[in-house]
């Protein structure tokens, strides 16, 4: 990871900008994040211009039942997967009826879960040209981690849309 110094300023803004001026709209789901992914988005004067709304689905359950991950794969390759990330993204999509879909789901420690260290991380996009999701390992404590998620995933949304 970068220090704070070197570290550019998230592009939360020029990414909400963007969203208004395609006519698009946005809508989360979060599980490490617990919600911090939204915050970040609403703490934007004018959000409300493209921004949906979010689904914090820190439990497994809310993940199946609110963002219709299937069944098989919190069996198959668990929370903690590519595969559930694209699901509760393209989940929260359609239940907000949104352009976008992102999600963030992973271990923020301090332990292991799913036999994945803290700092596994996986956030899904989805979107008009298709979906894709970013496979991260962080490094800190669990608010570094938190944070690290955040940045990576709005910086992969910027990146989604500036290749569109």
């Amino acid at each position: 990871m970068l220090g704070r110094a070197s570290r550019p300023p998230l592009p939360t803004a020029e990414v909400l900008e963007t969203l208004v001026a395609r006519g698009s709209t946005l809508a989360t789901a979060e599980s490490l994040t617990g919600g911090q992914l939204a915050a970040l988005l609403t703490a934007v004067p004018g959000a409300s211009r493209c921004f949906r709304g979010g689904v914090v689905s820190y439990a497994t359950d809310v993940k199946v039942s609110l963002l219709g991950v299937p069944s098989s794969v919190v069996a198959g390759p668990g929370v903690i997967s590519a595969e559930c990330a694209l699901a509760m993204a393209r989940g929260v999509r359609d239940a907000l009826a949104a352009s976008y879909g992102m999600s963030t789901t992973g271990v923020a420690g301090p332990s292991s879960q799913e036999g994945h260290p803290p700092g596994t991380v996986f956030i899904g996009l989805s979107g008009l040209s298709g979906d894709r999701v970013l496979s991260l390992e962080l490094a800190g404590s669990r608010d570094e981690i938190q944070r690290a998620t955040c940045r990576e995933a709005l910086l992969g949304l910027a990146a989604l849309l500036a290749a569109e």
